[in-house]
């Protein structure tokens, strides 16, 4: 779990980062960039030679949905959704963990679905402000296309890594970053004018500091701590950076907001872990031995 929490703890500043300097720039271009930059950090210890061709395609394929589709349907959903209304959105992501869990490995765990609600619940307490809007349709159904390939991807990876114990992490992941630039690249092509792609040294900066960390460490720590956690843990974590990340909105960047529903938000996703950790289960009665 400690990967995960670095992650969110990673991604929680990089909210202000984004919000602050790389407004009106591209999106798609923006997301691109990222992940060529996560792919440089992790391309000098790929090694080929010690992973089969069949998961070679199958690891890139893994990120070019967990993180490249993801990503464009994930920025595509801003053309029709009010920024609030694309966060609030990404709250269903434990319950598509859950349930895809459930269904790949043909046994359901009523504590790891339960747990999933439970963040659900969590984060929808501090995301909640008003009903979305009617003219969501098509963002919101951006949204959980997004959130399935998310999902899809932690569980298709953490099967994929099992095949490969002789393996390493650091000499496999390149290709989950390669698969991602491929996709994101594809979609860049019909959405950005790169002629007209102009940042400024300082947005250059950050997109370095976002690709080479945030995405490249971030991703990477992300799927480390998903082969170390069950499937319900893993499904709670998705939502618990929410909380993280606005707890640092508001102590680090000043942001506002309500502190009881942060805090009771917090406190739904840590039942929710020790709900999926089966913390909660009576410990067994020790039996009395006659002597």
């Amino acid at each position: 779990m400690f990967y995960l929490l670095l992650t969110s703890l990673v991604w929680a500043f990089s909210y202000g980062l984004i919000k602050g300097e790389l407004a009106g720039l591209d999106p798609t271009a923006v997301a691109t960039l990222r992940l060529i930059g996560a792919t440089l950090v992790f391309w000098p210890f790929l090694c080929l030679a010690k992973i089969p061709r069949r998961h070679v395609w199958r690891l890139a394929l893994i990120g070019a949905v967990q993180f490249g589709v993801m990503y464009v349907l994930y920025l595509g959903a801003f053309a029709h959704l009010a920024a609030h209304e694309v966060v609030f959105f990404t709250i269903f992501t434990p319950v598509y963990v859950a349930l895809l869990d459930g269904a790949v490995e043909r046994r359901w765990a009523a504590r790891h679905l339960g747990a999933a609600v439970l963040a659900f619940v969590g984060a929808g307490v501090i995301l909640w402000q008003q009903p979305p809007g009617r003219h969501l349709a098509t963002g919101f159904l951006l949204m959980q296309a997004s959130n399935l390939c998310f999902a899809a991807g932690q569980l298709a990876w953490r099967r994929e890594r099992a095949r490969l114990a002789d393996v390493t992490e650091k000499e496999m992941f390149g290709l989950l970053y390669a698969g991602a630039v491929a996709a994101a690249l594809v979609a860049s092509l019909f959405t950005t004018n790169w002629l007209a792609f102009r940042p400024d040294w300082t947005q250059v900066g950050v997109i370095a500091y976002l690709g080479l960390v945030a995405s490249g460490l971030g991703f990477f720590w992300w799927n480390l701590g998903a082969i170390r956690v069950n499937a319900g843990t893993l499904a709670v974590m998705n939502n618990a950076k929410i909380p993280v990340g606005i707890a640092v909105s508001l102590f680090f960047f000043g942001e506002n907001s309500d502190l009881t529903r942060l805090l009771l938000s917090g406190a739904c996703m840590v039942a929710a872990v020790g709900l999926a950790e089966n913390r909660f289960a009576p410990k067994p009665t020790p039996k009395s031995s006659n002597h």
